[in-house]
């Protein structure tokens, strides 16, 4: 399938952001079933929930409006959230009487150079939820740089976990900048960053993560120069655990999904892939977020009008240009397992609202930021390695050359 690719992020700190990483995408790409749509299925009308600023803005100032909204029925809950340093704030606020908006309280500010997310729930007027995920980027002070990564900090992930940069201006000495950043690892293993572009670093082994590993980045970039007069300001040390290594193997031609545990096989699920005019994407690609409920509109990936999916479940996006691995409870049941009808997701079978003893709500409920699905089989490329977390489809040798300091 082939994806509008748009970068951006989500987070791990000050320096966060898986947010960021997917910052015009997040919560709204995404790809559907192929059958017609009718009252008792995914509608296509307009936005259910709005938000300000919109999702991927920049350079937020201070003083800027901010606000949730919904045209009818009513918000259930709103977070809107500062997802630096190492534990995500909280931006104080309050939903209207009536349910109609969300506004921040009183004098509240907001952080500059610092990444925000917005997670909003609302029921529409025929009691159907819907869900909203946006992130924003306030002002960066003038000839300074920041640098937003993934995973959060303190979090614990799967074994095909990368550390990824996502930078607000262009880094000319990358050199420089990458010196200014190490990450490191116990047990011990080599660890090496690749530039895609000059504004995104991610950072690998050679091998996925062994389990139990503790991995600590650090960063000085306080007063590093990355282009003529433009300095850095971070100065922070955060982490992540390796909890454990889950490996899920779809065969789009099969239309199966083996999913592994420290190599020990879980289970066999059926699964419907992108059928033959948009097919799922070949490779490795890591998890890096999960929504109980999302919307997947095909407007954000170039599909138009054909869907627009204001409840899928149990969403588990796998690239930054809208392959999501989801519960789908509008296709037949016959349909997973023997045959691919999706616009280039992998589709499990769930219910709508999502259940806990479906397919779907079985493996999101095992799933963690940073496990790896690989997908074979498929009649697509392969994803790119810049597309989302797929750096493991690049060997070794061609990883290593993307450094600057090699």
């Amino acid at each position: 399938m082939r994806h509008v690719l748009k970068r951006a992020g989500t987070g791990m700190a000050a320096a966060l952001a898986w947010a960021g990483l997917i910052a015009g995408l997040a919560g709204l790409a995404g790809c559907g079933g192929e059958e017609e749509f009718t009252d008792d299925k995914p509608d296509r009308r307009g936005d259910t929930i709005r938000v300000f600023p919109e999702d991927g803005a920049r350079d937020v100032g201070q003083t800027d409006r901010i606000r949730v909204s919904v045209p009818d029925g009513r918000l259930e809950r709103v977070t809107v959230a500062q997802i630096e340093d190492a534990t995500p704030t909280e931006l104080p606020g309050r939903i209207s009487p009536d349910g109609s908006t969300w506004r921040p309280d009183g004098r509240v500010r907001i952080v500059p150079a610092a990444k925000y997310r917005v997670d909003a729930v609302a029921l529409d007027a025929r009691g159907r939820r819907s869900a909203r995920h946006t992130t924003f980027t306030t002002a960066v002070p003038k000839a300074r740089f920041v640098g937003y990564f993934t995973p959060e900090n303190r979090a614990t992930v799967g074994a095909g976990m990368i550390v990824s940069f996502d930078f607000n201006r262009k880094i000319q000495d990358r050199a420089a900048v990458e010196r200014a950043i190490t990450v490191t690892s116990d047990p011990p293993v080599e660890v090496v960053g690749h530039w895609f572009g000059d504004e995104r670093l991610d950072f690998r082994p050679r091998e996925y993560w062994q389990p139990g590993t503790k991995v600590t980045v650090g960063l000085a970039l306080r007063d590093v120069q990355a282009a003529p007069g433009v300095f850095g300001i971070q100065r922070k040390t955060v982490g992540f655990t390796v909890g454990r290594s889950q490996i899920s193997l779809v065969d789009a031609a099969k239309h199966t999904m083996e999913v592994r545990r420290g190599g020990e096989l879980l289970s066999t699920l059926p699964v419907t892939a992108g059928g033959p005019e948009t097919p799922t994407y070949n490779g490795k690609m890591v998890v890096s977020e999960l929504y109980d409920v999302t919307r997947m509109n095909g407007m954000t990936v170039g599909f138009g009008g054909e869907y627009d999916i204001k409840d899928v479940p149990h969403a588990v996006r796998l690239t930054t240009s809208g392959t999501f691995l989801h519960g789908n409870y509008w296709a037949s049941a016959q349909t997973f397992g023997s045959e691919n009808v999706s616009h280039g997701c992998v589709g499990l079978r769930d219910i709508k609202g999502g259940g806990a003893d479906t397919p779907a709500g079985w493996f999101f409920e095992r799933t963690l930021i940073g496990d790896v699905v690989e997908v074979v089989n498929s009649e697509d490329d392969t994803v790119a390695a810049d597309n989302g977390l797929g750096g493991w489809n690049l060997n070794w040798p061609a990883w290593k050359a993307g450094s600057a300091l090699t």
